[in-house]
């Protein structure tokens, strides 16, 4: 059920149900972070990896004195600067999280999302939630209810519509080696943002077996259609002459009869446009019974890296 009963959601979650909830950056599946059942539920839902941690949300930053121990100097000056907003940050967890939110780690991922009604939900609540994205795991993450629906519409009582995701990709995470900043994912906000604000940042994103933090799979946010990520459009096309194609473009007035469909998420070239329309124009190839999606390579620098990194994870074999 799809609707904007912020209340509804509220009593469904304090009854430790599973609720689709939007955010800034994509859709999750939220649940009380104390209730172990609703918890596990997600993980169910979701067919996630047992070893891949959850992303705890609060409606403000004195919540987090509740669940870590330490907060190193340099993740205080993000949260001042970033938050509410699409940064996650990972720190050292108080007993008071439970292992089964975090895949056993001493660490806890928390986030304070920048969007009126789940910031409205989650003040409204006496419990931060869990939220991964509201998606079979290692597919295209949700930027809308509807695709929330097309996931999972019989499996949870609740989908809180909230609009199309104005970000549109997911967080940025960041973790301490102590003081030091190391990134365990790329996403809304820019490496070269946040490393005006504190420094140089070791990067450290890919990790199968034991991830830190969410979105470290090689092979996540992939189509059910093959698809592959490319710098010669032309040569592509050549190669797979014959096939029903689907062209996931920059800002390219490339045009061709030999594709099916071609989706350009920004004719303008900005890249923040582009990331905020990434998923929803592959929902739409995905959609089309494609042989193939031919995405082209983003400029390596900004959101343009963010963007490439989703694209090789969905073209990972």
């Amino acid at each position: 059920m799809i609707s904007k009963d912020i209340y509804q959601a509220a009593f469904l979650l304090e009854n430790n149900e599973v609720v689709a909830i939007p955010t800034e950056t994509v859709y999750g599946l939220a649940a009380n972070i104390y209730d172990e059942v609703a918890v596990k539920r997600i993980y169910q839902i979701k067919g996630r990896p047992q070893n891949n941690p959850l992303i705890v949300h609060v409606g403000s930053k004195e919540v987090v004195q509740d669940l870590v121990s330490e907060i190193p100097s340099k993740a205080k000056q993000l949260m001042d600067k970033f938050w509410p907003g699409p940064l996650t940050l990972v720190l050292p967890k108080k007993d008071t999280v439970a292992d089964y939110i975090t895949s056993g780690k001493n660490s806890v991922a928390v986030r304070m999302p920048n969007h009126p009604e789940t910031l409205k939900l989650l003040n409204l609540l006496k419990f931060p939630i869990a939220a991964p994205s509201a998606n079979p795991s290692g597919s295209i993450s949700p930027t809308s209810a509807e695709h929330v629906a097309r996931y999972f519409d019989t499996k949870i009582p609740m989908i809180l519509d909230g609009g199309e995701c104005q970000n549109g990709i997911e967080s940025t995470i960041i973790g301490f080696d102590g003081e030091l900043p190391v990134l365990y994912r790329l996403g809304s906000i820019a490496v070269e943002t946040i490393e005006s604000e504190i420094g140089t940042i070791r990067i450290q994103n890919f990790e199968e077996k034991t991830p830190n933090a969410p979105g470290m799979m090689f092979k996540h946010y992939a189509p059910s259609t093959k698809t592959i990520l490319v710098t010669d459009i032309v040569d592509a096309m050549d190669f797979y002459k014959g096939k029903k194609i689907g062209l996931l473009l920059f800002n390219s007035k490339f045009n061709s009869t030999d594709c099916v469909a071609k989706e350009v998420l920004s004719v303008t070239a900005d890249l923040e446009e582009a990331a905020a329309n990434l998923y929803a124009a592959m929902h739409r190839l995905d959609q089309l019974e494609l042989d193939i999606i031919i995405a082209e390579r983003f400029p390596d620098n900004q959101l343009g890296n963010t963007i490439n990194d989703r694209l090789k994870r969905a073209s990972s074999t």
